[in-house]
């Protein structure tokens, strides 16, 4: 590898933690102030009901599910990506020095394919348990 593989890949590398990060404190502000107003509510003598502090740990809870949905979907998803890239790069020059193996490569890429398919279903069961 050259030297400017070496920047782009290092460029690449900060501005997927700098694009986490930003997305993380976004979830965390939205997060915080959608669920904001499921505070304990006080009855007149001063004490927070049963079903308002219920809420209220539902809604933290959720907070974290929400984002633990998105980092496994994202992660699986950028997984994914790397993955395709290097298999189907691989694939396809094997593909043109030998056609009849076609069918061999698409089924590497599908193999690849599969891990978003497994962060979604992981997502989807977050959302489910929260």
């Amino acid at each position: 590898m050259n030297e400017a593989e070496i920047n782009l890949k290092s460029r690449i590398t900060q501005s997927i933690v700098v694009l986490f990060t930003v997305m993380a404190i976004v979830a965390t502000v939205f997060c915080t102030t959608a669920f904001s107003a499921a505070a304990p509510e006080e009855t007149s003598h001063g004490q927070a009901t049963a079903e308002s502090e219920m809420t209220s740990t539902k809604a933290g809870v959720m907070k974290f599910a929400l984002i633990a949905a998105a980092v496994a979907f994202g992660l699986g998803a950028i997984g994914a990506g790397i993955a395709i890239s290097h298999v189907g790069a691989a694939a396809m020059g094997a593909v043109a020095e030998k056609p009849e193996i076609a069918s061999q490569a698409l089924i590497f890429i599908a193999l690849a394919e599969g891990l978003v398919v497994f962060g979604f279903i992981t997502a989807i069961l977050i959302l489910n348990k929260a």
